[in-house]
Order: structure tokens, then sequence, then C-alpha cells
């Protein structure tokens, strides 16, 4: 069976037929996790869209490394921010949102006056429960075409490359 990757490789491999650096199996591998992370990514935004909340794909983002980082149950708006991968600006105006709808608080550390943290609260966690569970849902129906054995290996295969580039 071919998909439409295969069909992007195959006008590449015409393109570069002469060219001994074209790798089709990398272009090949390369897009189609690139296809797939953009499947997820729109799969997510669609939900949140219709789901009604006023809590958006960023506010769960960031409710989620709040949740799942090192810091499970506080981090200072700079350790969010690092997590996130956005400016500091960014972060705080996202915790002014989570925090005007009640799902984070922000206190200045006791010990240290300079330093704020940053607490899921109740409504929070019990928000960041809801969404995760459905975006594990998508994430599997991503996936589902593999069996169990199937995501063994893709996942060894991929931990391989990955553990080359860590080096």
């Amino acid at each position: 069976m071919e998909d439409s990757v295969d069909r992007h490789v195959a006008r590449w491999a015409a393109f570069w037929k002469d060219e001994p650096a074209f790798a089709p199996e990398v272009e090949g591998v390369l897009v189609r996790m690139m296809y797939i992370k953009k499947w997820i990514e729109r799969a997510d935004a669609a939900a949140f869209a219709a789901s009604g909340d006023d809590f958006t794909l960023q506010d769960y983002k960031t409710l989620h490394v709040l949740m799942v980082q090192p810091w499970p149950t506080e981090a200072t708006p700079a350790q969010l921010a690092e997590a996130a991968n956005v400016t500091r600006a960014a972060m705080t105006s996202r915790l002014d949102r989570l925090e005007e709808a009640g799902l984070i608080t922000r206190q200045v550390d006791g010990s240290d006056r300079r330093r704020v943290l940053v607490r899921p609260t109740a409504k929070g966690r019990d928000m960041w429960n809801k969404y995760i569970f459905e975006g594990i849902a998508r994430d599997q129906r991503a996936l589902a075409a593999l069996r169990h054995e199937e995501l063994v290996q893709l996942n060894g295969l991929l931990r391989k490359v990955l553990l080359s580039l860590e080096e």
C-alpha cells in the first residue's frame, strides 16, 4: 500500500536521481513523523476549540507543564517558562489567565521572598485530569494501526535514534 509520503518521496527521488546524498528512507521516516505530529496537534486544537470551555490548548499546556515537570506540586514562573519553551513574559500572561480562572495560585516563597511559587488548585488538577485523558485517547487513536509489539519495536528504534543524538 502507498501513502502520501511515498508519493512525496518518489517525487524527490526522481528530482534527486543523480544525487547520492538523498536518502529516500530517511526522508520517508522524517516526513511521516512530522505528519503524525501534525495530525495530533490538529486533533488537540480541534478538541479544545469544540469543548465549549473557556479553557484553551495553551491553558492546558501551561497547566500540564506544572503538573508533570520535576516539581509536581509547585514551580516558579521561570521554571515553567523554561519547561514550556516560552518567554517569561508569555508565561506571566498565561499564569494570569490560569489564576483568574482559579486553576492555580501564586504565592511568595516563605524562605525566599524574591521567589513566587505556582501551585495547581484542586480545580486546576480536576481540569488537567479531564483533558489529559482525552489527549491520551487521541494519541492512542493516532497510533491505533500498530499492535502492542509494533509499538514496543517502534519505541526501541526511536530510542536508539534519540540516544545517538543525545551523545
